[in-house]
Parts: C-alpha cells; sequence; structure tokens
C-alpha cells in the first residue's frame, strides 16, 4: 500500500504528530499547539480548494512544496498576513515535515522540498515605546475614584513595571504576589517558563490598595472583569486604550498615539536600558529566551541618538590639526 497516496495514512500522521510529537515528546504549552493547530486549519482548507476534494480525501502526497509556496503567497496576499505570520505558519509546517521525514521514508523526498522553503526575511520595524513623561501620564490617567479605575491603575503599574506580556499580565493570581518582604510577582511566561520579577514601592503600594479596596481572595484574578473572571487580552488592549485617551488631554503628544500593551512592555525595557541596567538583565526581566531578541532595544536606543545628533547643525569652527584616535571614531560612529 503506498502511504503517500492514501488519505487515512495523511491523518494519520497529522494526529500522531500532535499527540506523539508535540504534546508527549516535546511537551509543547498550549499556546503553541493552538498555533500549529490554526496553521493547520488554514493549510488544509487552502488545500481543499486548490484540488476540489474534501480534507478526508487529501493525501500526503498532495501536500507537496508547490502547494506550501503556494499557500504562503495566499497567506500574504489574500489574507494580508505579516511576514512575521507567514513565518510562524511555515514553521508549523516545517516541523511537520520534519516528522514526516522520520516517520515516512517513501515521503522523505517530499519532505525534504518543504524543508527547504526558506523563511522570508523582513526590516525589522522601529519599537514603539512611550517617553517618561508619557508613560507617567498615562500610569495617573485612570479614575482612582472608581473601581475600573482602581484596577486600572494597579494595572497599568504592574505592566509597566514587569514589562510583563499580556498573556502573563491576565494570568496573575493574588497569590503570585508577594507584598510584605521584598515586593515581587511571579509571571507565567511562554512554554510554562516562570519568572519572578521585583516591584518598585509605588507598584507595591498601588497593587496593595487595590487588593484591600477589590476584597480579593488568593486564589482570584489580581486583575478581574467585574464578574470577577480573569480579563482577556481584549479587555486590558480597550483599559489601555480609553487610559491613554485620558492621558492625552494633558499630554498632547499622545493624541492619536496607538498605545498597547506590547508598547508597555518596550517602554519597560528602553527605560531600563536608558537607566543603564545591563542587557542581560533586562532580557531576564522580560523573560526572553536569548539576549539576542533584547537587542533590538539597543538598536532602537542607537537610532534615537543618530536622529538627535543629526538633528543638531554643526559648528562652525576653524580646522584643527588634532585628529582622534580609530577608538573615538568607533564611538562616535556607534552613537
Amino acid at each position: 500500500m503506498n502511504t503517500l497516496t492514501q488519505p487515512s495514512e495523511f491523518a494519520a500522521l497529522i494526529q500522531r504528530f500532535f499527540t506523539e510529537r508535540l504534546l508527549q515528546q516535546q511537551a509543547a504549552s498550549p499556546r503553541t499547539v493552538a498555533a500549529y493547530r490554526d496553521a493547520f486549519r488554514l493549510l488544509l482548507g487552502y488545500a481543499e480548494d486548490q484540488y476540489r476534494k474534501s480534507v478526508a480525501q487529501l493525501t500526503l502526497h498532495d501536500i507537496d512544496a508547490d502547494l506550501i509556496v503556494g499557500f504562503l503567497t495566499y497567506l500574504e496576499q489574500e489574507r494580508h498576513n505579516t511576514i512575521r505570520s507567514r513565518n510562524a505558519r511555515l514553521a508549523a509546517i516545517r516541523g511537520f515535515a520534519q516528522y514526516v521525514a522520520s516517520q515516512c521514508p517513501p515521503a522523505l523526498f517530499i519532505a525534504q522540498r518543504i524543508l527547504a522553503i526558506p523563511m522570508k526575511r523582513s526590516d525589522k520595524p522601529m519599537l514603539g515605546f512611550l517617553s517618561r513623561g508619557e508613560a507617567k501620564a498615562l500610569l495617573d490617567a485612570p479614575d482612582s475614584e472608581t473601581w475600573s479605575g482602581r484596577r486600572d491603575r494597579a494595572l497599568l503599574k504592574v505592566l509597566y513595571n514587569t514589562g510583563a506580556r499580556v498573556s502573563e499580565l491576565i494570568g496573575i493570581r493574588v497569590d503570585d504576589v508577594e507584598l510584605d518582604v521584598t515586593p515581587s510577582v511571579s509571571l507565567h511566561g511562554k512554554g510554562r517558563k516562570q519568572r519572578t520579577v521585583p516591584l518598585w514601592r509605588d507598584t507595591a503600594v498601588e497593587v496593595r490598595r487595590w487588593i484591600d479596596f477589590a476584597g480579593l481572595r488568593t486564589d482570584q484574578a489580581l486583575l478581574p472583569n467585574r464578574w470577577g473572571r480573569p480579563m482577556t487580552r481584549s479587555n486590558v488592549a480597550e483599559r489601555i486604550a480609553i487610559a491613554a485617551n485620558a492621558a492625552a488631554t494633558g499630554c498632547p503628544s499622545l493624541l492619536g498615539r496607538s498605545v498597547s500593551p506590547h508598547t508597555l512592555r518596550h517602554t519597560t525595557a528602553m527605560h531600563l536600558l536608558q537607566s543603564g541596567v545591563d542587557i542581560t538583565v533586562i532580557a531576564l526581566w522580560l523573560g526572553h529566551e536569548s539576549p539576542s531578541t533584547t537587542h533590538g532595544y539597543v538598536e532602537a536606543d542607537l537610532a534615537m541618538k543618530e536622529r538627535a545628533l543629526a538633528a543638531i547643525a554643526p559648528l562652525k569652527t576653524h580646522r584643527s590639526r588634532y585628529r582622534p584616535p580609530d577608538t573615538l571614531l568607533k564611538f562616535l560612529e556607534a552613537l
């Protein structure tokens, strides 16, 4: 029996890829499994349209490199996915191709051709972050006389203090927070990784006020909605947008700005960097697996300095015989 042309074999391979490779062998996080699942839903839907057959009729032979290349083009041109999203879908498909190569020798050539499809390079956008004045205006914006305002003040201070991902923020429970000896919060990050981030005194005071005011139990979400359930990603984004609009009345530079949870994460990193905190410490603070990810903040900071330097009109001076040493030139070129 030719496994390449049997629909049942193709379906079984996909199922084993998820249950054996991802869940059992790799112990992938729920977010990773969901991302891979969504990639395959899109791919199988695309294959249905291309071959005019149902998913149940698709075979491993159908899922070749040409189909994958067409699928990636479809994602960008018709679904208007970013290059980053396109690459994430390809990563999921590559993972399946590696599994197929090890489990189904007759499909080795198909798998190798899929694995040869390259990731697409893209220019990194300049990281968006707030100035210190803008950040202060945002943190002070919520009305402390209302229930939602008090919660939002705690939310914004925790987010700015920790640089947490929004998924980490909404996952914080009251018993994840230590306010007595050394104030800190435990964040549950990507891939089930956990890290503890220190809380500044102002943040700890705001969090304690909120817990006491709301009467939260230790097993409750630190930042619940009005029904006592954890906030959602969209809840957090909406509350930040409301605070940004309110802050703009006293801070005109925020007018028209799109301020998201990730904007505050970038802001935390940039302010730590500008305060002289070592980049490896910032990487630990943000939960980056590699300091190379954090290096983007260094590049953004240097780009700001370059723009500031270019905006300064050069002084008219007489020619001097002094020539700076090479090390100084290299320093100036790096600014």
